[in-house]
């Protein structure tokens, strides 16, 4: 449904990744690692964003962009497409810089 999000791993199987359903028919990704020191970020429903724990840092929901905190960079992020058949495809990543 809209607002869930779904957890894998790209583009290695040690690289943490959530997928976030922005509508019916729209979806993004991001790299789950906060672009300050790397900790594991989540989606905070209520608030539209992501959130680091470990020192506050918030993100916009959609674009990954920095809403708050020490992060300077905003999330990576991942290209996702959504097949005829539903199922979803990371397609690529953000290059940083």
């Amino acid at each position: 449904g809209v607002g869930e999000t779904h957890l894998f791993r790209y583009p290695a199987d040690d690289d943490p990744a959530v997928l976030l359903r922005v509508s019916a028919d729209s979806v993004v990704a991001f790299s789950q690692k906060c672009t300050h020191l790397g900790c594991v970020v989540y989606f905070e429903p209520t608030e539209d964003r992501w959130h680091c724990p470990c020192h506050d840092g918030n993100f916009e929901a959609t674009t990954g962009a920095v809403l708050s905190g020490p992060p300077t960079r905003r999330l990576g992020r991942i290209d996702v497409e959504i097949r005829s058949d539903g199922m979803i495809w990371a397609v690529g990543r953000e290059r940083e810089g």
